[in-house]
């Protein structure tokens, strides 16, 4: 399955969602798209078609990544969103994922997003 992972720029996204994706059984088992991991990637709709599901990670707000779930919506590729217990998430953010995961833990949130993904494949 190819997932892209979408995320605000203003967290510490390398250290407490890249790496412990990358060093999960996750990153063996499928093609997880890191937007800001390497040189920069130019994320647009045509790219975001091609994936077979969009995690947000969305303890923090961004428009930027509040675009890339517009556009995820609108093409019906489905979207799961995590979020760091204690965040406040954004409500509107019901109008475009039905699937909400809240995490403790870097490994709390690996075992989720493992959990979850048994019923897209």
């Amino acid at each position: 399955m190819k997932i892209f992972v979408a995320h605000a720029t203003n967290s510490n996204f390398q250290e407490e969602l890249y790496k412990p994706l990358r060093n999960s059984p996750l990153n063996e088992q499928h093609e997880i798209v890191l937007p800001q991991e390497g040189e920069k990637m130019t994320v647009t709709k045509e790219f975001i078609k091609g994936c077979d599901l969009l995690i947000a990670e969305v303890s923090h707000p961004s428009t930027g990544q509040g675009i890339e779930l517009g556009w995820a919506d609108a093409l019906d590729v489905p979207i799961i969103c995590i979020y760091k217990e204690g965040a406040n998430i954004s409500g509107a953010l019901s109008n475009v994922c039905k699937k909400f995961l809240m995490y403790t833990s870097s490994e709390n949130m690996v075992d989720d997003i493992e959990g979850a993904l048994k019923m897209y494949e």
